[in-house]
């Protein structure tokens, strides 16, 4: 603490310094605590320069390099405390990102569909003739069912995104969406 003082200035950092207590080297990450009444002092000691000053001396009494960690409580059990909440925090983050990447998914699947939609229908000559449309409402049905049979995951986003391509159908062929749900729904084997 000596030298990681004699490398700062500013009341604040002082008073954290003074404050701060070490409470775990683990996994080359020495945890310091603050008392639970002085947590507003933390800011001070995370500010990059006196974070950095305060690895590059603990690295270099030690011999390895070490990351500082600061958290609030000055005991063991305020750090296994803080462990448990990492370990929440991480879990929580993890099953958001895994929601996140299967919307995705079904929304990049679906936006897919959707587009080949709207290429197929592009694609129909004289639309104005109902015999036309007959025939890409066959071909969409098709091209629906297929993506619906091959989702493997079942939510309310990929639900929506679903339903937005059977409107699209229902759009180009002028056939009520609940028909061409039926169809596809048939077509897919969930009717």
């Amino acid at each position: 603490m000596p030298k990681v003082r004699e490398g700062v200035t500013g009341v604040g950092v002082w008073a954290a310094l003074n404050s701060c207590k070490p409470v775990a080297l683990e996994d080359d990450v020495l945890v310091i605590g603050l008392p639970q009444g002085e947590r507003e002092l933390a800011g001070h000691l995370k500010v990059m320069a006196t974070k950095r000053l305060m690895e590059t001396l603990t690295s270099a009494a030690i011999g390895r390099p070490v990351v500082v960690r600061v958290i609030d409580g000055t005991t063991d059990a305020d750090w296994q405390a803080q462990k448990r909440r990492d370990e929440q925090a991480k879990k929580l983050q993890d099953q958001a990102m895994n929601k996140l990447r299967a919307e995705m998914s079904a929304k990049v699947s679906w936006d897919s569909v959707y587009e080949q939609l709207s290429r197929r229908y592009a694609a129909v000559t004289n639309k104005s003739l109902p015999q036309n449309r007959a025939r890409f409402f066959v071909e969409a049905i098709d091209i629906v069912a297929s993506a619906r049979k091959s989702q493997d995951q079942w939510d309310e986003m990929g639900e929506r995104n679903f339903a937005r391509c059977m409107e699209r159908i229902s759009q180009y062929s002028e056939i009520p969406t609940s028909i061409v749900a039926m169809y596809v729904l048939q077509k897919a084997d969930e009717l």
